[in-house]
């Protein structure tokens, strides 16, 4: 395999100046002052562009050809295979995209970043509204480059989930709103049957942080290999299978945030620490799609974090932390707190039931601005209509609507569905993973997440990208992504608790 390793030991270069690129993005985001900006625009723009030219060079295309022609009896199930499979794909879409429009993407987006999150902070989407519309031309550019034949949001999806077209999202979103607005509708006539004051309270910061991270440690996020710091914006980032970071943000008076925050990227990052280590310093390493990857954050989230054994085992701590808060409410009446349905203004404080419409709502929206049937200026009013329609209210500002996420600051068109994707796909990795190790349940509440965690592994995590998203799901599950576990699952949970 003399071929496979020359390929290997050129693209570490790659690779690396990869991780340094997100480390400046993480750094940027945590503790860079706001001055630094302009510098680290630069900084990005010409590491991105020398990462792109080394990566898609002629160098690459011959290694490449040569490692190819080395596999003759290699399994498809190994590193090596996989290694040539996964690059070959990479190099055949990254080669069509012109150096300059890569350079000019990192430029304008890091611009964007600080743009966004002033014009959230001040309420002001006209601050945002000229750079917006300047990365949907670059992302409108990008399509054209990479080449589509039915819809041109399928060539930018297809960068967070591979071989997805927009009509297989649509198929899957048709089904799902068949099933899933009815039950919405049903659950919205009894929201009373909850009280979600418990959760709404003083929680001193400090100590959220403090019970935060102890969870997260216990669930199996290896903080040896990882931290938490604090954001505008909750995510995570990985410079190494053995440096993964996640950042969550405080709430004084919303409990939830950053405790369900913290679990949500800590589900993200065990993902990426469980790579095996013989991946590390590969394009091999870390998740196979976005959507696999929210599939983790939202089991371990909502399936794991919000549920009843979880909080047996969990709870009397809790109260020991807040006892003024929390000392006279048994956990029963938290675990509904919890899992109270509302008509949510902001999507990452969504709950279970509601969450994928606040997905289909930006899907929609994403579409018709890049196909310009929507123009960025009545982008705000047709995102109220959308909400109006989907969940019966309007967001009184922008802040709590159009500007609420981080993504298009990004460039990020084409990630929203990974989202609704993860939601779909964890429930079927959790229904596979119980029926191959019924004591899981059991096992959460008693405070032992080993064994889940240890299942996850072996079936999904140390592959990193070796197998397509579709491919894992059938390998893993036995058939293909599916809503029917979700809203069965939904269902089972939520009329439990809401009597529907």
């Amino acid at each position: 395999m003399d071929k496979v390793q020359q390929l290997k030991t050129y693209l570490a270069d790659v690779v690396r100046l990869q991780q340094t690129l997100a480390l400046l993005g993480w750094d940027q985001q945590t503790y860079m002052p706001p001055g630094g900006v302009a510098a680290r625009a630069e900084q990005v723009a010409t590491l991105s562009r020398i990462a792109h030219e080394k990566f898609v060079s002629d160098e690459t295309g011959r290694l490449l050809q040569e490692a190819a022609s080395e596999l003759d009896g290699q399994g498809y199930d190994s590193d090596e295979a996989a290694l040539v499979r996964v690059v070959q794909h990479d190099y055949d879409l990254e080669t069509r995209i012109p150096t300059r429009l890569v350079e000019e993407i990192a430029r304008t987006t890091i611009q964007a970043h600080e743009i966004w999150a002033n014009a959230r902070e001040g309420n002001n989407f006209a601050a945002f509204a000229p750079i917006l519309e300047k990365i949907y031309d670059l992302m409108r550019q990008q399509a054209q480059a990479l080449g589509y034949t039915d819809r041109m949001y399928d060539a930018l999806l297809d960068r967070y989930e591979p071989h997805m077209k927009t009509a297989d999202v649509e198929r899957l979103f048709d089904g799902l709103r068949q099933e899933l607005v009815p039950f919405v509708a049903a659950i919205f006539e009894r929201l009373d049957a909850v009280d979600a004051k418990p959760i709404h309270q003083d929680f001193d910061v400090d100590r959220q942080a403090e019970f935060g991270l102890k969870v997260i440690k216990q669930l199996g996020y290896d903080m040896t290999r990882g931290r938490q710091d604090k954001s505008v914006h909750p995510f995570t980032t990985g410079f190494s299978v053995n440096d993964v970071r996640i950042t969550t943000r405080y709430m004084p008076d919303y409990l939830p945030a950053a405790l369900f925050g913290s679990i949500h990227e800590a589900g993200h990052a065990m993902y990426e620490q469980g790579s095996a280590q013989s991946l590390e310093g590969t394009p091999l390493a870390g998740g196979t799609s976005l959507g696999v990857h929210e599939s983790q954050s939202r089991l371990w989230e909502n399936i794991v974090g919000r549920s009843r054994g979880f909080w047996h085992h969990f709870y009397p701590e809790l109260q020991r932390v807040f006892p003024d808060q929390l000392g006279k409410v048994d956990v029963e009446q938290f675990y509904r707190a919890i899992n109270f349905v509302s008509r949510s203004l902001i999507r990452v404080e969504a709950d279970e039931v509601t969450y994928n419409l606040h997905i289909m709502l930006r899907f929609e929206l994403e579409n018709a601005l890049l196909e310009e049937k929507l123009a960025v200026k009545d982008a705000p009013e047709a995102w109220n209509e959308k909400m109006q329609a989907y969940l019966g209210i309007t967001p009184p500002t922008d802040r709590e609507g159009i500007l609420q996420d981080i993504h298009w600051s990004g460039g990020s068109v084409g990630y929203f569905p990974t989202y609704s994707l993860g939601n779909f796909l964890s429930v079927q990795f959790w229904d596979k993973a119980v029926m191959d190790v019924p004591s899981i349940p059991a096992d959460i509440g008693r405070g032992d997440f080993s064994t889940l965690l240890g299942w996850l592994q072996q079936n999904i995590y140390r592959h990193g990208r070796k197998y397509w998203p579709a491919e894992l799901t059938e390998r893993v599950t036995g058939e293909p992504m599916q809503t029917r576990s979700f809203m069965r699952y939904l269902k089972a949970k939520y009329s439990d608790i809401y009597g529907t």
